[in-house]
């Protein structure tokens, strides 16, 4: 199965292409900042949620280490 990382997952565009990629059946994987509103984050990724190939982490893009931990964890499950 194909994967996808997605920066911005719980904006519009990030939960729109989210929905995409699920639907051409790709394994999604995408970051949320830590101090964004939680309640947009939820409502923006209800409609794709339930799909157990949705991978929600949080993370910032500013942190390189934990970036890389966060890709190299994705790459190699």
């Amino acid at each position: 199965m194909k994967k996808a990382f997605i920066t911005g997952i719980g904006g519009q565009d990030g939960s729109y292409l989210a929905e995409y990629l699920l639907d051409l059946g790709y394994e999604v994987h995408g970051i949320v900042r830590r101090n964004s509103t939680p309640e947009h984050q939820q409502t923006r990724l209800d409609k794709v949620r339930t799909n157990k190939h949705l991978n929600v982490h949080y993370g910032d893009l500013l942190d390189t280490s934990g970036l890389e931990k966060l890709l190299k964890e994705i790459n190699e499950a």
